[in-house]
């Protein structure tokens, strides 16, 4: 890296307060110095690159093109770094641990074994997300994520938890003894769908299928579709770790398979996890017993 092209941090600090709040006065009073100091340190940020990062034409600056793009690079690396400091200073130890995980592995196998951790660490506060929705782990934010899928998220380190199949499953009430040679055996009746994901949607189209061929797709709480299934109110794409049970009691009948490869990994952000997650993944990691450390 070329740090002499870099400008000085003061002017850098001043503009990135200045993109926040809109105002000289407000980057001034979050950063303890006068208005027309930020105004200066603006000035001299712009001279220095040889750029021209707001206009001031109107009644009111506005960031020129130049002056938004420095901003967003300002508020992530500067966010970054003050995210990094806190959690090597410990200033970081006293925030939950943030986990983000789909609302079917949150209720089908999270939840039943949380109780352990937290015997084991009363002092760590949790929050868990249950979102189906692929939010990254970074410093600052979600701590660590349990995501489903062959184990490849650039740059994020990927380790396998539970190894697992997606099964597609009815319950006996609904399909009973019915052909299901192929996916268009399975159109007359209802499918099942975790809201905010597209399992069903896609396995289908994996199998030439559209859903609008189907007798209807419903789209339920992750903590409600394997209930409904079980009620035989559709056709469920699911985890067929969460469905053994099921299938051994006669309740579900399996239909299909994939191939194995695939399962839940615990997702993490490089770099050395802080206090709280260093005790939860050694927790995780020993509630898998079969994944190889």
């Amino acid at each position: 890296m070329h740090w002499t092209a870099l400008p000085p941090l003061a002017a850098l600090r001043a503009f990135a307060a200045y993109a926040e709040t809109g105002s000289v006065q407000k980057a001034g009073a979050a950063l303890n110095v006068s208005h027309a100091a930020i105004s200066q340190q603006i000035r001299n940020l712009e001279s220095h690159l040889g750029l021209t990062l707001l206009d001031r034409s109107g009644r009111a600056a506005r960031l020129t093109h130049e002056g938004r793009q420095l901003a967003e690079a300002l508020a992530d690396g500067l966010g970054t770094i003050a995210a990094r400091v806190a959690e090597l200073t410990g200033a970081d130890a006293a925030r939950p641990l943030h986990v983000s995980t789909t609302p079917s592995f949150a209720s089908n196998w999270l939840m039943p074994r949380l109780a352990g951790f937290r015997s084991l660490h009363p002092d760590i506060d949790i929050m868990i997300d249950p979102n189906p929705a692929l939010t990254n782990p970074q410093p600052g934010g979600i701590d660590v994520a349990i995501r489903f899928g062959a184990g490849r998220w650039p740059g994020l380190e990927a380790e396998l938890l539970l190894p697992t199949s997606i099964a597609v499953v009815a319950a006996t009430d609904l399909i009973g003894t019915h052909p299901a040679d192929c996916a268009e055996d399975l159109m007359r009746f209802p499918w099942l769908q975790e809201l905010g994901t597209s399992e069903s949607t896609a396995w289908l189209r994996n199998q030439g299928v559209t859903e609008a061929r189907t007798a209807g797709l419903v789209h339920l709480p992750g903590s409600l579709t394997l209930e409904a299934a079980r009620q035989g109110q559709g056709i469920l794409v699911t985890a067929k770790e969460w469905v053994l049970g099921d299938i051994a009691a006669g309740r579900l009948r399996l239909l299909f398979e994939d191939p194995p490869g695939k399962g839940y990994h615990i997702v993490t952000a490089p770099g050395v996890p802080r206090p709280p997650l260093r005790d939860f993944l050694r927790w995780l990691r020993r509630q898998a017993p079969s994944v190889s450390k």
